[in-house]
């Protein structure tokens, strides 16, 4: 099958980006991975009872003791099925492009807030980015960048970063009018306005795009592993190359374990806690 004029046209554009500007690819390509590798290493560095410490810490402060118990028994599933290093090297990979998301998503969001035309032009592409097919990310990433876990971050952020643009610019938008009216009538400028009380207030709003961002960034876990992403996706990959169901499976409910404790995780920071009242 041949491609169409719209087809042909984009091979071209893309094409004319590798031609002219594969340098700045290519170093761009050193630094992103240099960032990835880093992250892991740093990751990989800490054994594990002390990985196992951080998680069940951070389970018990924020949701309480059922859910460290169950973070604990996750965790030690995951130790025990022999996939912690593969796990390790998902976990760096979806931080590494959650964080760059939140870097390109969260300024876009707040200008999208901020201008109804440009608004509707984020909606139409972000539209784009999240009804196009995961996989057809994957062959400009890989012309631009090559194989390896590069292209894999570049995919996932394309196809990542949607919830948080859309949910940073929608609660903005849903912070209260007479707040806004009292910070200026207090003579607070738009940067004030927006640091102390736009952003606090669109708080919750902006960590459930956070948490959308990293379970759509799990998602492509399996995906991104076929162009060399490694970690988890790569264990479940090899159990379909080799239609060996417990492989499959194994790396499956690791994808799902690490899917539940980031995303209750993520989700707690969303959730303002009532203050309790002082006794009197």
């Amino acid at each position: 099958m041949n491609a169409s004029v719209i087809g042909k046209s984009v091979e071209q554009f893309v094409d004319f980006l590798f031609s002219r500007f594969r340098g700045a690819f290519d170093a761009f390509s050193v630094a992103l991975g240099s960032v990835v590798e880093l992250l892991e290493q740093a990751l990989a560095a800490l054994p594990y009872p002390v990985m196992l410490a951080i998680f069940v810490g951070l389970a018990l402060w924020r949701r309480g003791v059922f859910f460290a118990v169950f973070v604990g028994a996750a965790m030690s599933c995951i130790h025990y099925m022999g996939l912690w290093n593969q796990t390790v090297a998902t976990l760096a990979l979806v931080l590494a492009a959650t964080l760059l998301s939140l870097v390109a998503g969260v300024p876009l969001g707040i200008w999208g807030a901020r201008s109804d035309r440009v608004g509707v032009a984020l909606r139409s592409v972000l539209d784009f980015m999240q009804t196009m097919p995961a996989f057809v990310y994957l062959i400009p990433a890989v012309i631009l960048f090559g194989l390896g876990r590069v292209p894999a971050v570049i995919a996932t952020i394309v196809f990542a970063m949607p919830p948080v643009v859309r949910l940073t610019t929608l609660g903005i938008r849903q912070v209260r009018p007479e707040l806004i009216e009292a910070g200026r009538s207090f003579g607070s400028t738009e940067a004030q306005l927006l640091w102390k009380i736009q952003l606090p207030n669109a708080l919750p709003s902006i960590m459930a795009g956070v948490n959308q961002t990293i379970m759509m960034a799990l998602s492509m876990v399996v995906v991104a592993s076929m162009i060399g992403a490694g970690g988890l996706g790569e264990y479940v990959l090899s159990g379909i190359q080799r239609l060996d169901i417990g492989i499959g499976f194994e790396g499956g409910l690791g994808v799902v374990l690490l899917a539940i404790v980031l995303d209750r995780l993520t989700e707690s920071f969303g959730v303002r806690k009532p203050r309790k009242s002082k006794a009197k």
